[in-house]
């Protein structure tokens, strides 16, 4: 079904009147703007809010990033254990820890690509996109077929001088995408989808995904979507992976949650927020957390499961 949101332009989608009705009123008490895609991979079930809607990423853009990650190190063009040296001038502000660490410092890319998921660490993330290739970043968002998503450029840091930022990059900033296009890379990280389109899976796919997914399932900031979730039956410690952005204007947090009756993904964006606050009561945060508690109370009232593994059963291969 499909609703308009009065006065706001927006309109949500769901296969069920009740919780679009939710999401209506939860979006349009919000002080800004909502865009949002959730998805139960068992049931297929849907419900959306302005989905194709191109939205600043904040730090999600790092879960694109970690899945290039997982690419070149299936690939063989890149291994967890490969030394990557921080120096100072790689420390720049922002989330995370390295900033404050003793410069030259050496760390692996495993380590890099913790702190990136784990802390949201904008030094790490930065070494992370050269280790990779930031061109090659966004070759690998192309291939998904994501037309909306992109990577600008490393956090906190001009563009390499001789580089033409594409026209709309002042509008986002570091990174593009939408609601649907995000879930669409969370999925693939938690069905382990690696391989090219139509490509095969390799045996060591499994191992690699459980690497990523152990880094989003310690993710430190769990304010928003994880907010009331955590306390719902059935729960445990790693019954959530997220990923969260946070700008002034901006909050964001994209999940895979286990539940009851299936894995369920939301990926959900405020924006044009009023409220620029930090606390904990930010107003970005308790809307992504009161939409990602209906969602989950109308489609596994019985609560949350132990996360099945990236070859669960709870996690089909396909649709």
């Amino acid at each position: 079904m499909c609703f308009a949101f009065c006065g706001t332009g927006v309109e949500a989608q769901s296969t069920s009147s009740s919780l679009g009705e939710q999401m209506r009123a939860i979006a349009t008490a919000h002080r800004g703007d909502v865009a949002l895609f959730a998805e139960n991979l068992k049931t297929h079930e849907t419900v959306a809010i302005s989905p194709d809607t191109p939205v600043q990423t904040a730090s999600v853009i790092k879960l694109a990033i970690l899945y290039e990650a997982l690419e070149q190190v299936r690939s063989g063009k890149a291994h967890f254990d490969d030394k990557i040296t921080l120096t100072k001038a790689d420390q720049v502000q922002g989330s995370g820890v390295l900033l404050f660490f003793d410069a030259p410092l050496s760390l692996t890319l495993k380590d890099v690509l913790t702190m990136m998921m784990v802390m949201s660490d904008n030094s790490a993330t930065n070494l992370v996109i050269d280790h990779l290739g930031l061109e090659n970043i966004d070759a690998r968002i192309a291939k998904l077929g994501l037309k909306d998503t992109y990577l600008y450029k490393k956090v906190f840091t001009p563009a390499p001088a001789g580089v033409v930022m594409p026209v709309d990059q002042k509008k986002f900033g570091l990174g593009k995408t939408t609601a649907r296009e995000m879930a669409i890379v969370m999925t693939k990280i938690v069905r382990c989808e690696l391989a090219e389109p139509g490509g095969r899976t390799q045996g060591d796919d499994a191992k690699l995904c459980e690497v990523a997914l152990k880094m989003l399932h310690v993710q430190f900031y769990r304010s928003a979507i994880p907010r009331y979730l955590d306390g719902m039956p059935g729960g445990t410690s790693d019954s959530i992976a997220n990923k969260t952005g946070s700008l002034d204007a901006v909050r964001n947090d994209v999940a895979a949650i286990s539940t009851k009756n299936g894995m369920v993904i939301i990926s959900a964006f405020t924006f044009n927020n009023k409220d620029h606050s930090w606390g904990a009561e930010q107003e970005g945060e308790l809307t992504l957390a009161k939409l990602a508690r209906a969602i989950i109370q109308s489609w596994s009232p019985e609560g949350l499961a132990v996360w099945p593994g990236v070859s669960g059963k709870d996690v089909p291969a396909g649709k």
